[in-house]
């Protein structure tokens, strides 16, 4: 299945420390990561809210006992909701809010939106992996579309 079972197929010991990273550089290299993974496994990321619709299908494919979400959840789950973010971003402005002294600060990662609306797309991810379709990315993304006017 392409990068993600390449990334996440082998356990990999790193031989030296990598210097740590904010959460905004750890946003932007998920989002990178995970555009070019979703693409190599089949999947269309090009950062339109159409995008989610794939997001949504990713979702229902790989949450399965031998799926791509059955190993290393939880990095996934954030670069999703990074990739998710970056489109909302992209297609309605706003921009991240980010606390690197938080010890949950990857979960509570938020986008704010031009007119002061906060956002939480990993919890969302958390939440669609957790409930299924009824917590679907797109309709989530696509509320802001209609909201927008656009």
């Amino acid at each position: 299945m392409g990068l993600f079972n390449r990334k996440f197929g082998k356990k990999q010991t790193p031989s030296v420390q990598q210097p740590t990273t904010g959460l905004i550089d750890d946003i932007r290299a998920s989002t990178r990561w995970v555009i070019l993974a979703l693409l190599s496994s089949g999947y269309k990321a090009d950062l339109t809210v159409e995008s989610m619709r794939e997001i949504d299908r990713f979702f229902d494919e790989q949450n399965t006992p031998d799926g791509i979400l059955s190993k290393n959840r939880g990095t996934i789950l954030f670069s999703l909701g990074c990739y998710i973010g970056e489109t909302i971003i992209n297609n309605f402005g706003g921009c991240w809010i980010t606390d690197d002294n938080d010890p949950q600060g990857e979960m509570n990662i938020a986008v704010k939106l031009l007119d002061g609306t906060t956002l939480f797309p990993v919890q969302r991810c958390m939440k669609r992996y957790q409930n299924g379709m009824e917590d679907s990315i797109y309709a989530y993304v696509y509320a802001l579309h209609n909201r927008s006017g656009l």
